[in-house]
C-alpha cells in the first residue's frame, strides 16, 4: 500500500480544514479501508458543541465515514468511475451512536464495500476509539459527479 498521509488525502478529496475529517489511512484492501482522525481541542465544532462539555456532533462523524468511503472508492474503484470526478455523499441509513467523541480522542474508521450498481456504491462504516464503538451500523450511499 502506498502511504496515504494528509498530503496524499488532500490530493484525493476536495475537502479542506475545517471540513476534512481524515488524517491518515492505515490500511486499504480490495473491499475495505481503515483510517484515522485525531480530534484536538482546536476543532471548530468543539467550540460550540458544547463549550463546557465538547462533543463531536454525530452528523460530522457520519460525514467522516463518507470521506473515508470516498477515499476508498477513489483508490480502489477508479476504473468504475473514471478520472476528474467528485465523490458525492448520497444517503445514510441506520447510523447509531454509542459513545461520545471528545477532544483528545483518536477515531478509527472501518469502512467496507457492501454493494455496487453502476456508479453508485453502498458501504458500511464503523468508528471506534480506544476499543469503544462511537458510531456503528452506518450504511452510506456514495456516487460521483464529473468535475
Amino acid at each position: 500500500m502506498k502511504e496515504m498521509n494528509i498530503e496524499y488525502i488532500k490530493q484525493q478529496l476536495p475537502h479542506r480544514y475545517p471540513f476534512l475529517f481524515v488524517d491518515k489511512v492505515l490500511e486499504i484492501g480490495e473491499n475495505h479501508i481503515i483510517a484515522v482522525k485525531n480530534c484536538t481541542n482546536d476543532e471548530p465544532f468543539f467550540q460550540g458543541h458544547f463549550p463546557d462539555y465538547p462533543i463531536m456532533p454525530g452528523v460530522l462523524q457520519v460525514e467522516a465515514i463518507a470521506q473515508v468511503a470516498g477515499l476508498f472508492l477513489m483508490e480502489n474503484r477508479r476504473d468504475d468511475v473514471g478520472d476528474n470526478i467528485l465523490p458525492l455523499f448520497l444517503g445514510i441509513d441506520k447510523a447509531r451512536f454509542h459513545h461520545e467523541v471528545r477532544p483528545g480522542d483518536r477515531m478509527i474508521f472501518n469502512v467496507s464495500l457492501v454493494d455496487q450498481k453502476s456508479d453508485i456504491f453502498w458501504l458500511k462504516g464503523k468508528i471506534t476509539k480506544e476499543n469503544e464503538i462511537t458510531c456503528t451500523k452506518a450504511k452510506i450511499m456514495v456516487g460521483f459527479k464529473e468535475s
